[in-house]
Formats: C-alpha cells, structure tokens, sequence
C-alpha cells in the first residue's frame, strides 16, 4: 500500500526547514531506521553532500540516519532495498533529468507503489505527478522525458499563490499558466499552497494542513476544496 506525504515546500513562511512537518514525517517513517535522501534537485546549486547533511540533521530530531543517493555505487539497489526515500526540493528539471538519466524513475515508482514510505517536498512533490509539466522551475537542463512517477492522477502546482489584486506585475499568474497547460493537456492540476501537504494512503490522497487547495480540470471552472477533501474523489 502507498504510504506518502506531498509537500508544497520544506519550509513554511516562519520556522526551521520542515519544521512544520516534522510530526507528519516522524509517523510516516516509524517503522525505519533508515532513509534515501535524493538530493538531485539542489536547491541554490549547492552540493549533494551539503544537502544530504542539512536533511540528516533535521532527521537526527526523530532518530532516523539519513543516507544520500548519491553515495551508493549502485542508486538502483539502494532505492530497491530503502526502508523509507525522502525527495527534497529545488529544480525539478535537474531533479526530473537524472532520475531519468539514472534509469531511477520506474525503481522509484515500483518502490512506492510496494510500500516503501515516500516523503516529496517541492521538487520532491512534483514528481509524484503524471508529469512535470505544471513546474513553476526554470528549464535550466533538458531531461530526456517530462514523463514523472503518477503515483496520483494529477499533477501538482506547489507553492501555488494567488492572485494579488494591489500588485504591479504584468506578467502571468499561477492560474494563467495552469490555464494555458490546459489549453494543450487534459490532466487535473492541484494548487498546492505553501504550508499545505497531500497525504498518500493507498488509493486515498487527502488534503492536508489549514488551507485549501485550488483544483483546475480542462474546461471547467476552478474549485477550491477543503482540508481533510479526498482528491481522488473529484478525478473519479
């Protein structure tokens, strides 16, 4: 059975990073003593290492050793053999590229959907999508294939923000972007907001954290939906 949380961001607008979560992410990684950090989407560009090390202190609170991917000579084993796989935040074209590259996507998806627990955040998140393509990251490298994990039947916006009526920007806002995915692409989009998270058990997907979230279906006017919504509800 699918265990996962889906996070809009690591961080929230005050506190340390994942902070906010870290009860939510203590019970979905209790029985592991364990866990494969994927650190490839890098925030900022630092270092595999500097980012395993950041996750593996926050993980050191609830007693769980922290391994990064990147330091097995075989990733493909390590995935299959993890007790628990954490997918950290930053670009998801990096991220969604060496998956790929690495032949680590389907080892990834196989795992999940056998039972192994998954933590996303951001970038992380975005991958539990069908693809990658509501990102809101620049296209910085070319991956091989948008194709993402489809561990649920929609795809992700995190960090979604709404509109702000009293701002000077002239350039497009989340809606808009999702609108013209729409306009070439008939998969669901959930705008996820900072702070909120999905919660993966099984076939359930159920919306997490105080606010809502915004779903965007082709042709059909957005909805919001409230925390504790099944999502998968709405798609069925």
């Amino acid at each position: 059975m699918k265990k996962a949380i889906i996070a809009s961001t690591s961080t929230l607008h005050q506190g340390n990073y994942l902070e906010y979560l870290l009860p939510e992410v203590e019970l979905l990684f209790q029985n592991c003593k364990k866990i494969i950090f994927i650190p490839f989407a890098r925030p900022g560009g630092i270092s595999h290492d500097e980012y395993t090390e950041k996750v593996r202190t926050v993980f050191q609170k609830i007693n769980i050793e922290v391994h990064g991917l990147h330091e097995f000579e075989n990733p493909i084993q390590a995935l299959e053999e993890a007790q628990g796989i954490f997918t950290g935040g930053g670009n998801t074209f990096l991220l969604v590229k060496q998956l790929h590259d690495l032949h680590l996507m389907p080892v990834l998806k196989k795992a999940i959907e056998s039972g192994t627990p998954y933590l996303g955040t951001s970038a992380g998140s975005n991958i539990c999508g069908i693809t990658m393509q509501t990102t809101n990251d620049m296209p910085i490298v070319y991956p091989s294939s948008f194709a993402t994990l489809g561990i649920i039947n929609f795809n992700l916006n995190p960090h979604y923000l709404d509109p702000d009526i009293h701002s000077k920007h002239m350039g497009e806002t989340r809606e808009t972007r999702i609108k013209e995915f729409h306009h070439w692409n008939a998969t669901p989009v959930i705008g996820l907001r900072e702070g909120s998270w999905l919660e993966v058990k099984g076939e359930n997907v159920i919306l997490k954290g105080a606010l809502t979230a915004r779903v965007f279906r082709q042709n059909l006017e957005p909805i919001e939906v409230e925390s504790g919504t099944y999502l998968e509800k709405i798609f069925n």
